[in-house]
């Protein structure tokens, strides 16, 4: 959540959501998926330094995955196991 916040609040950035994905040295690591707003583009390298002007090092998002929208489920929460399911 506190990920979350902190890529919410980055400009251009609309929607964004963070998971765990396998990583061999560290076994876990965040993964954000990140919805630009209209006519905004993001870079990764760049998102990734804004965050950690916002939190510690080592709570940023290893990797960043730019989307057009979220999957959602029915109830409009965002599907996280069709994220997890992308890789």
């Amino acid at each position: 959540g506190e990920v979350e916040a902190a890529l919410a609040e980055c400009d251009g950035v609309l929607e964004a959501v963070v998971l765990g994905v396998p990583d061999a040295k560290w076994g876990e690591v965040g993964r954000a998926y990140v919805v630009p707003r209209a006519g905004r583009t993001l870079g990764a390298k760049e998102l990734i330094a804004q965050v950690r002007t916002k939190l510690a090092g080592y709570k940023a998002p290893k990797s960043i995955v730019f989307l057009d929208a979220l999957p959602r489920l029915g109830s409009g929460k965002i599907d996280r196991a069709a994220l997890g399911a992308r890789g």
